[in-house]
């Protein structure tokens, strides 16, 4: 029996809506057989981590915390957060007021965002625990209804908390700069750009993101890259 090549290969039928440990294997081996830049830091750098985080209300908190900003400073105001309140819930972060907010590492904007947050929720404008079975667009559409949620933090939710398997965060900095050295390419990639690269890696786009964002860490380390633990 001659084995197919890569570029004749069909997508593999299996697309779940959750990524598990398993399905995660089958995305690499997919990606490998399709793309051999993939395939080449895959082997210099080993699979990556599934980057899970639980669903829910903190979560998004904390990704708030993390636009524009490092890792490690979002990481400690997280800490202070939960240390403040515990367990984190809608109506206890209402509770809490400016200037606790601000002691803790939040800005005027993002304390604006969280209660925004907030509100939908205690309000019943945001159901949280529905969005596992929404589709991707449809969860997008629902979290970009609370001022403050953009793209990059649904893309992230949509990748780490629910654990889609075919999400590609086009606006992640270090998503860029990595495919900027895998490819080889004179100037860092446009989202736009970005988005065409990444098309022959359908339906496993988290995969690869996991992927490039593990060789990124690799070579930057884990204080530069938003979104990751």
């Amino acid at each position: 029996m001659i084995e197919p090549s890569p570029e004749t290969r069909p997508i593999p039928s299996l697309e779940p809506s959750a990524l598990t440990e398993k399905t995660l294997t089958h995305g690499l081996e997919f990606l490998s057989d399709r793309d051999s830049d993939l395939a080449q830091i895959l082997v210099q750098v080993g699979s990556p981590p599934m980057w899970a985080l639980e669903p829910g209300f903190p979560t998004l908190v904390r990704l708030i915390l993390e636009q524009q900003v490092s890792l490690a400073s979002a990481k400690a105001a997280y800490k202070r957060l939960l240390y403040a309140v515990s367990p984190l819930t809608p109506d206890r972060f209402l509770q809490l007021d400016h200037v606790t907010l601000k002691s803790i590492g939040f800005s005027r904007q993002k304390t604006a965002y969280g209660r925004h947050l907030a509100q939908s929720i205690v309000e019943g404008q945001l159901n949280l625990a529905a969005l596992s079975a929404m589709d991707d667009a449809t969860v997008r559409s629902e979290l970009m209804k609370v001022k403050g949620i953009g793209p990059w933090t649904v893309d992230i939710y949509l990748l780490r908390a629910l654990r889609r398997p075919d999400i590609w965060p086009r606006g992640d900095l270090a998503l860029a700069v990595a495919t900027q050295m895998v490819k080889g390419l004179a100037l860092r990639p446009t989202p736009e750009e970005l988005d065409g690269i990444s098309a022959e890696w359908q339906p496993w786009r988290a995969v690869a993101a996991r992927l490039l964002w593990h060789y990124y860490l690799s070579i930057h380390g884990r204080g530069n890259a938003r979104g990751l633990r």
